[in-house]
């Protein structure tokens, strides 16, 4: 279409009212105060995802946040934006808006309210105190560069929400992750529309895994307890090493531990033959525990496992390993105790697949930060695009890392506008 007097215009569009899509709006305004910020979102309300975050309470940040912590790019290019906002400077920011963090024991940093609307208001307060204009209900189906005369170029929005022209746009859409949110992956379509070439592997990331509907693990759902996962190749080539905890689901497994492993997991078994194993005891050795078992004498099995583990999963271990409950340290033979260290130390977990897009966290895979300007977040392909947030290839792990690089990246829009 052509760009008629009627058409509307704006200094700077944001497409994406989450949490990079706020602050890079934030920060555009506080450095710019002059020039106009449009934010469109496509949902309802704005900031579902900031309020579902942290079981409710958002997981603001972490104590201490470091590239690796990070799947995706490469741990330099990740750093390079992280450190133009750092986590204290995240916690000064909250600060300054209202908003006092509390550490807790697993480094993870909650509004002291332990409510994610605390930290969603505050936000919000502070883009109307900038008069940045949010327009909800506002769907980019379609983003176009137009070259005007002069050779100047800008961009035209189209959406059920009208037309819009803006000299600079950023893309906040996020990835796929709860599209019921709003990321449903259009943002991910929009920049290839735009030249962009994004990862080959997209997937959820921070998401259950799925065991088979038979598998007898699936009984013993509700019992959650510390493990280490261990994802190695057939060859025995460890990939990846988690500790924390696992929850056991009536569909599979859950829990930090599991959601960290997830894409690990997903990453691998694209494209290779893999084995994911779980010690139940993180911190005893296979030669410790057959040390232990030599030395039971006239004690249980049983008994000796249930000092350290849910009694439900020690019936199911020794069923798997072939072991009578009421056997003896002296009454094992020596397959019995390699059976029980097998399954205590190596148990193998038979993953499905994971429960998806629906569920995860965050995204794995997106734009990668070789084609963006890290100094500014600007495309290397089209100049006045911008990207923050999730739809770039960057996934953390959990507990507040994800939230840092969209403060991060929102920053370095921000002040880069």
């Amino acid at each position: 279409m052509s760009t008629s007097e009627t058409t509307e215009r704006t200094d700077v569009a944001i497409v994406g009212g989450g949490a990079a899509g706020l602050l890079a709006a934030i920060w555009a305004a506080r450095t710019h105060p002059q020039r106009q910020i449009v934010l469109l979102d496509g949902a309802k309300r704005i900031g579902a995802k900031i309020l579902i975050a942290g079981g409710g309470r958002c997981n603001v940040t972490n104590e201490k946040v470091t590239p690796q912590d990070y799947c995706g790019s490469t741990p330099n290019a990740i750093r390079k934006v992280l450190s133009r906002f750092t986590q204290p400077q995240t916690i000064e920011f909250f600060a300054q808006l209202g908003v006092k963090l509390k550490r807790e024991p697993t480094g993870k940093l909650f509004p002291v309210t332990d409510q994610a609307k605390t930290v969603l208001e505050a936000l919000l307060a502070e883009v109307k105190r900038l008069g940045i204009e949010i327009r909800l209900n506002h769907r980019v189906e379609n983003i176009k560069v137009v070259t005007d005369t002069l050779g100047e170029s800008s961009f035209e929005i189209n959406g059920p929400g009208g037309h819009l022209v803006c000299q600079q746009i950023v893309l906040a859409t996020g990835g796929k992750s709860v599209p019921k949110t709003g990321s449903d992956g259009h943002g991910l379509e929009l920049a290839r529309r735009l030249g962009h070439e994004l990862t080959p592997q997209i997937f959820p990331a921070l998401v259950p895994l799925q065991l088979a509907s038979q598998d007898p693990l699936t009984q013993l759902s509700g019992i959650a307890l510390p493990v280490k996962l261990e994802l190695t190749e057939v060859s025995g080539k460890r990939l990846a090493v988690v500790e924390g905890d696992l929850l056991l689901t009536h569909k599979g497994l859950s829990g930090p531990a599991v959601l960290d492993m997830s894409r690990h997991w997903l990453a691998a078994s694209d494209e290779r033959d893999v084995r994911l194993g779980a010690s139940w005891l993180p911190d005893v050795s296979a030669e410790a525990l057959q040390e232990e078992l030599l030395s039971l004498g006239k004690r249980t099995v049983r008994a000796f496992l249930r000092e350290r583990l849910p009694d439900r999963l020690v019936d199911h271990l020794l069923s798997t390993a072939s072991v009578r409950p009421e056997q003896t340290g002296v009454d094992l033979t020596k397959a019995q105790r390699k059976a029980i260290g097998n399954v205590v130390i190596a148990y193998p977990l038979n993953v499905t697949g994971t429960l998806g897009f629906k569920v995860a966290e965050v995204t794995a895979g997106g734009v990668p930060l070789s084609q963006i300007d890290l100094k500014t977040m600007q495309s290397r392909l089209v100049p006045g695009l911008y990207f923050c947030g999730e739809i770039c290839d960057v996934d953390g792990r959990i507990g507040g890392f994800n939230f840092q690089w969209a403060w991060s990246s929102g920053y370095v829009v921000g002040v880069s506008l």
